[in-house]
């Protein structure tokens, strides 16, 4: 299931329908993404940087494979002394000598003989290709070779995936589990990355419960500080959820002012309607670089942002309705932390689909609707829900 736009609007269209006041969705993000640098980078440990993207570009200090090796178990033999080997006439050759992958020194063999050779063992000096043990007899003291090889068969040259000094990835390049294991093939434990940005995640209301604790006949579940953790972890940040905060200013205040020190940013949901007891919205309309707006999107036409306090901490204010507040980290909170991480594109990639049905989009406003999507034989298709 996923959200996206359900209208085929120009940027221009939209703009030009927007009430006025109103910031279109392309403008309350532009603005988030202009207040928002990238983290500065440094050395992490290889292991620990799934997902983050490299800062610079990656060259290799040492070839891979680092040296000559069989590909196959099998024997180093010089192609020549097989030629006209067959199933039915084999070549025989006596076998001087073995050697396995990690062996402490080096082999060197004569014209007219064979080494019998496990894969990723070093070709012994004076071999040039490796017959597969499945076209031998398997001998040990003699070995007969039912076909004729060429030169370079079964054989990982030093080099041959990776060259010394070249770039094997480039910088942005997002570390998944085959960067991380070629960044530890070349022998470095660490890479320079930015790190996982700290996203601190308040929900407010006085009507909102820790799950699991007893509710009052007008109190409910807290669902979207945890379905909010979940997706900044999604994302490849680090969720700190803090809870449910009352609508209390003062404690909000100070709940906000003691989670800055671990934050990178801030995600807030509730408390930012036009109403008595919207607490963000009173507690932060005192931060000259707080700025609350009506953005020209449904669900989640209330949105905020701007920097708190002394430490100037980037704040995402989102809606209490829990689709209101998912489609709005989707569309705003994702990028803002794509941006910190220096990920991009900041936005997840975009498809046309075929509409299966018809729906009915506000007059100046950008819908977004939970969908079904699919991919038949004859395209994409989304189903709204």
């Amino acid at each position: 299931m996923s959200t996206g736009p359900a209208t085929s609007a120009s940027p221009r269209q939209r703009a030009a329908s927007v009430p006025d006041g109103w910031l279109t969705v392309e403008d309350h993000l532009e603005s988030i993404l202009r207040g928002i640098g990238p983290l500065e980078p440094y050395d992490q440990p290889v292991v620990e940087s799934l997902g983050l993207p490299l800062h610079a570009d990656l060259v290799a200090p040492i070839a891979l494979p680092r040296f000559t090796t069989a590909a196959v178990d099998g024997y180093a033999v010089q192609a020549g002394d097989l030629a006209g080997a067959s199933l039915g006439e084999p070549v025989t050759l006596p076998v001087v000598g073995e050697v396995h992958a990690g062996s402490d020194r080096p082999f060197a063999m004569s014209p007219g003989t064979a080494v019998k050779v496990a894969a990723g063992a070093l070709l012994p000096r004076g071999a040039d290709t490796v017959v597969h043990r499945a076209d031998t007899d398997g001998g040990n003291a003699r070995v007969a070779v039912r076909r004729a090889a060429r030169a370079g068969d079964h054989v990982r040259p030093l080099g041959g995936d990776v060259e010394q000094g070249s770039v094997v990835l480039p910088a942005g390049t997002v570390l998944g589990p085959r960067e991380i294991g070629l960044v530890a093939s070349l022998g470095l434990p660490r890479v320079s990355a930015r790190p996982r940005p700290r996203v601190v995640v308040i929900s407010t209301g006085s009507e909102l419960r820790e799950p699991g604790t007893h509710l009052d006949f007008d109190s409910v579940n807290d669902g979207n500080s945890f379905m909010l953790s979940a997706a900044i972890r999604t994302a490849g940040a680090i969720a700190y959820r803090v809870g449910t905060v009352p609508d209390d200013p003062k404690t909000f205040r100070r709940v906000l002012s003691d989670q800055l020190v671990r934050a990178d940013l801030v995600v807030t949901t509730g408390g930012i309607g036009a109403g008595e007891r919207e607490v963000v919205r009173q507690t932060l309309n005192a931060v000259d670089s707080v700025r609350f707006s009506r953005v020209a999107m449904d669900p989640g036409a209330e949105q905020g942002f701007g920097r708190v306090f002394d430490e100037q901490t980037p704040i995402i204010t989102l809606p209490a309705d829990p689709v209101a507040a998912h489609t709005s980290f989707e569309v705003f909170v994702l990028p803002a932390i794509r941006r910190l991480m220096g990920r991009t594109p900041y936005r997840r990639p975009m498809v046309h689909a075929v509409l299966a049905s018809n729906l009915e989009v506000p007059a100046g406003r950008r819908q977004y609707v939970q969908a079904v999507f699919e991919v038949t034989h004859r395209g994409a298709k989304v189903t709204p829900t």
